[in-house]
């Protein structure tokens, strides 16, 4: 699908803002559903019934930092419609995060301070709509994260849509329902294994109206907690993830898999393995912000190995 119209937008962020460190995470799954260089992110997005694509760039207009924002459609778009694109921007980036308070909290640990110092401005946030955050949360079970990148990229690559744009060519994800008339055998065939299963489920549910995103977003976090727990292949590991990146709660901090426990000893501690309680005492004492703190602690590990600081114990772990 060429995407042959564009209309742009400027979105004023909260200061002080870091503009690479917040639409680009060295974590996050590297598919083809968007690219970055410095200065510059694409992304694909399903909004609406729409597949549209965004680019991104930091402007100066008046000595302000500004985020423009394209948006590429294969149609003419509303004022009102490029309006909801950029509140869902807003949301998703946390682009009205006031990080002041954070910041003085952490003057009280060295370690989040040094991360803090260099990616001041990052905001947490995610591309991916409540509906992806799930496939992908199910396909991280149980697997690498290569190996898991690559089982998102095939589902992709059989179901999603490429779109054209602004040259380049990325991939959009499958439009919700997308499996209802699909055998769990076939997506066995692209290597998901038990997943399948649980993809059809979630999709399902979606599909039928049984869960919607933008009501969860008004109900409290134990209500959130408690139907996202509800989903068939959805467990603690996943649900905590989602309260953070999707639902934006910077307090909720409550699972250690035994991968993270690994590399959250070195990280803390600078040792093999830590307890579990060890661990925990050392998050808790961030309060309110235990999440966001870990957060910018573990930003700061991927972006160094992305601008070419190796840590051993790391790459052992990460496996890419």
């Amino acid at each position: 699908m060429k995407l042959l119209f564009s209309k742009t937008t400027l979105i004023t962020p909260t200061l002080p803002f870091n503009f690479d460190a917040t639409f680009f995470k060295p974590d996050h799954f590297t598919t083809n559903d968007h690219e970055y260089k410095k200065g510059t992110p694409w992304q694909t997005m399903d909004w609406r019934s729409n597949k549209l694509g965004l680019k991104f760039r930091l402007a100066k207009i008046k000595g302000k930092s500004m985020v423009e924002l394209t948006v590429f459609s294969n149609e003419e778009l509303t004022k009102e419609y490029i309006e909801s694109v950029k509140a869902e921007t807003i949301f998703r980036y946390n682009l009205n995060l006031d990080l002041r308070e954070f910041y003085k909290f952490s003057a009280k640990d060295d370690l989040l301070a040094r991360s803090i110092r260099q990616l001041k401005g990052m905001r947490p946030g995610h591309q991916s709509s409540l509906y992806e955050y799930l496939i992908i949360g199910i396909i991280l079970q149980n697997a690498s994260v290569r190996r898991s990148v690559q089982m998102f990229r095939n589902l992709l690559t059989k179901y999603g849509t490429k779109l054209e744009f602004d040259g380049h060519k990325l991939l959009c994800l499958w439009d919700v329902g997308r499996f209802k008339s699909i055998g769990e055998q076939e997506l066995r065939d692209l290597k998901v294994g038990y997943r399948a299963r649980s993809i059809i489920k979630i999709d399902n549910q979606f599909s039928d109206g049984n869960l919607d995103e933008f009501d969860l977003r008004k109900k409290s976090v134990d209500e959130q907690k408690k139907i996202l727990l509800s989903l068939y292949g959805v467990g603690p590991a996943t649900v905590w993830y989602l309260l953070f990146d999707v639902f934006h709660h910077w307090e909720v901090f409550e699972h250690i898999s035994p991968w993270e426990q690994k590399l959250y000893s070195q990280m803390f501690f600078g040792k093999n393995l830590a307890t579990i309680p060890q661990l925990f005492r050392y998050i808790n004492k961030f309060g309110k912000y235990k999440h966001l703190a870990v957060h910018y602690i573990w930003e700061k590990y991927w972006w160094d190995r992305y601008n070419g600081k190796i840590y051993d114990w790391f790459e052992k772990e990460i496996r890419l």
